[in-house]
């Protein structure tokens, strides 16, 4: 039992709050995981991260933002159960496509389906205007035989439906993590590659900063992909994609922060988590403060 302090305000408390004025983050559930090409419940995962936040605070003390002064709503989740990859990908781009315009909006997945969706339904911009930034292991490319839509093919459909490839760009590419056919595939179509190796080098202010200006000066609006299983896998046990050599907490956090903050992103995803495999709620843990960087990002760019 969790024993309440007025004085150490919980980060599930700010978001679960009704917003006075406007709102600058609405947190969005996506519980689906039929498009998983392996075994996976991350459809129980937006409830799981809800949950982790009552165990963080709403101070960043690093930065010195309190979240409390970011008016944050959670609209709660799409009804999602029960349905096939090809209508969950119908009923999120539907239903996204209905949402006020005005807050920077945060989904919480499910699986990495939803990115093609998220991106194609955004009613701000239209998909040829829009850029994509993914942090994650895997280029998200592939092709499958029998045309269903999947958690590894999102940016494939994306560019199929008219995004420039030169709109796309993926940061913290892991090796032996995918094919020589997919990665000829997007360096064919203009996608700009960042893998772990680069990031490791040269530090991840200097990787998404640039990919982040580059899309801006292409681009109307900016959707954030924030794929778990780019981390180690030793901080991320819940990823079924997860290896080895992935990126440390840190770096995803202050990554993930940097494009909270810039104005051109409207919109982020938090994908790839199968709670049910977890350890010590390692993965959860790192999901939610992922979510809580990103609206530090908003916060300061609030301030700015």
């Amino acid at each position: 039992m969790t024993i309440e302090d007025p004085l150490w305000p919980r980060a599930g408390q700010w978001l679960q709050s009704d917003p006075v004025g406007d709102v600058g983050l609405a947190v969005v559930g996506l519980p689906t995981s039929s498009g998983s090409l392996s075994p996976s419940e991350a459809w129980r995962t937006p409830a799981a991260v809800r949950e982790a936040l009552h165990r963080l605070a709403s101070f960043d003390g690093e930065s010195g933002t309190d979240l409390r002064e970011l008016a944050a709503a959670d609209v709660g989740d799409l009804p999602l159960t029960g349905l096939d990859p090809a209508e969950a990908v119908a009923a999120i781009e539907h239903a996204v496509r209905a949402l006020p315009v005005g807050p920077v909006y945060a989904y919480l997945g499910g699986d990495n389906l939803v990115t093609h969706p998220l991106v194609k339904g955004n009613n701000q911009t239209p998909l040829e205007r829009m850029g994509l930034l993914t942090f994650d292991a895997h280029h998200d490319v592939r092709e499958r035989a029998d045309g269903q839509p999947s958690n590894g093919s999102p940016v494939r459909m994306l560019i199929q439906d008219g995004l420039a490839g030169d709109h796309v760009a993926q940061i913290g590419i892991h090796t032996f993590a995918n094919s020589r056919e997919y990665r000829d595939w997007c360096d064919e179509r203009g996608i700009r590659v960042v893998t772990m190796a680069e990031v490791e080098d040269a530090g991840i202010e200097a990787v998404v900063g640039p990919a982040l200006e580059e899309l801006a000066s292409r681009c109307d609006a900016i959707h954030v992909d924030v794929d778990i299983d780019v981390l180690d896998r030793a901080f991320a046990p819940a990823c079924p994609g997860s290896r080895p050599g992935g990126m440390t907490p840190r770096q995803l956090f202050d990554g993930v922060r940097r494009c909270g903050a810039h104005p051109a992103v409207v919109s982020a995803d938090f994908v790839e988590v199968d709670v049910t495999h977890d350890v010590a709620d390692t993965t959860v843990l790192a999901t939610a403060t992922a979510l809580l960087s990103f609206a530090v990002g908003i916060s300061q760019r609030a301030r700015t």
